[in-house]
């Protein structure tokens, strides 16, 4: 049954909250995809913080209309397929690693990225991509304390190596003296 204007206008006016709401916006399309993987998917998405909306294109595109126009919008009525919307309210590329490793083990493709927003800049699908295949934001904090460690550690090594050849140097001086 279709919906009346009303229930249209609330579903504009919820995207819209949602897209204020979110630090980051992926476009997906989906094409037969099951309801169970669905429902898995939607699982994965909700423990990093994100949320997956399939919506009508239509819908979709007067929520966007919304938002400050920084850049040159896509035109989502052009998207393939049917067209889903994933929020990531938390870490902003966590959702964007779900949706790859669904990818990764989904043989039949049904599920692509379209694009994306992040910070008000808009993103190719190309770029919402290599975003996904960044690390995770505890990885580079791991990579930049150990990176910030590494002249510490050889410091420490170095200092010590001193006071080890020191300490030969006497215990040999002393040997030889007994």
């Amino acid at each position: 049954m279709p919906k009346t204007k009303q229930q249209k206008q609330a579903i504009v006016q919820e995207l819209e909250a949602k897209l204020a709401q979110a630090r980051a916006v992926i476009f997906t399309s989906f094409n037969a995809l099951p309801v169970k993987e669905s429902e898995s998917l939607r699982q994965k998405l909700i423990k990093e913080q994100g949320e997956f909306w399939a919506v009508k294109k239509t819908l979709l595109s007067r929520a966007l209309e919304s938002l400050p126009a920084a850049e040159e919008r896509p035109n989502v009525k052009e998207f393939d397929g049917q067209v889903a919307v994933v929020f990531a309210y938390g870490d902003q590329i966590a959702p964007a690693k779900v949706i790859h490793d669904f990818q990764k083990n989904d043989e039949t493709n049904r599920l692509k990225f379209l694009g994306g927003l992040l910070d008000n800049h808009w993103l190719s699908a190309y770029e919402v991509e290599q975003l996904a295949n960044l690390p995770s934001k505890l990885e580079l904090e791991g990579r930049l304390v150990g990176a910030m460690q590494s002249p510490i550690t050889g410091l420490v090594n170095v200092l010590a190596g001193n006071l080890r050849g020191l300490l030969i140097t006497l215990q040999q001086i002393a040997s030889s003296k007994t």
